[in-house]
């Protein structure tokens, strides 16, 4: 091994180490938590954070385009289910199971939405999502008047479920289950209330929600 191979292993081990601690801090302390939390929690100096990450805008948009990526690897998975139904839950199972596991992600989201309102990588998703729904309502599996926003609404629902703790990580599918009967093709379902939100305003509105703040 050269000896310039070990600095860049060093370098590569402490990125990630930041990034993961940086998800546990956020989580615990917020968006705003200090840096030097970070550094101490990684086990590295405060100059190592800084060049990494040099501010605190950088290392919340590498957080969040690493969600990003997680999202496109979903994706074949979806695509390649043998029935569109079990695309649908597929797509409810894995990204809320994620999002659960992943409490940064409300306030990292939060911030880059401040930071840059017109950056929207989740587009991207719209024609698979789009696709998939066709597929299950074409087979008949899934109810006619469910869009592609329905369920990225539910799976926000259930990935709210983290909030309460890794504790709960492991009855959240029971919720799941509740949601996955309801979208199922019934001869005496009702028809939904409404028109369904376009894809647009719900990705604002998922990326702007806030904490909620106690009445009284």
């Amino acid at each position: 091994m050269s000896s310039s191979q070990s600095p860049r292993r060093d370098a590569r081990r402490n990125h990630e180490r930041l990034l993961v601690e940086a998800k546990q801090l956020f989580a615990e302390r917020g968006i705003d938590a200090p840096l030097d939390e970070l550094a101490v929690r990684a086990g590295v100096g405060a100059g190592t954070v800084y060049r990494h990450f040099p501010n605190r805008d950088a290392l919340v948009r590498e957080l969040y385009d690493a969600a990003v990526a997680d999202l496109h690897d979903f994706a074949p998975q979806f695509l390649a289910a043998e029935t569109g139904w079990q695309a649908i839950e597929l797509w409810l199972e894995q990204v809320s199971g994620w999002l659960a596991a992943s409490p940064h992600l409300p306030a990292v989201m939060r911030r880059v939405a401040e930071l840059d309102p017109n950056h929207r990588p989740a587009t991207e998703f719209v024609p698979m999502m789009d696709a998939v729904v066709a597929r299950a309502q074409a087979e008949g599996s899934l109810r006619p008047d469910v869009t592609a926003v329905d369920l990225s609404v539910m799976v926000d629902m259930l990935g709210s479920l983290g909030q309460y703790g890794a504790a709960y990580l492991p009855y959240w599918r029971r919720q799941l289950g509740v949601m996955l009967d309801g979208l199922r093709a019934r001869p005496d379902v009702a028809p939904l209330p409404g028109e369904g939100q376009a894809f647009e305003a719900f990705h604002d509105m998922s990326h702007a929600k806030g904490p909620t703040q106690p009445s009284g």
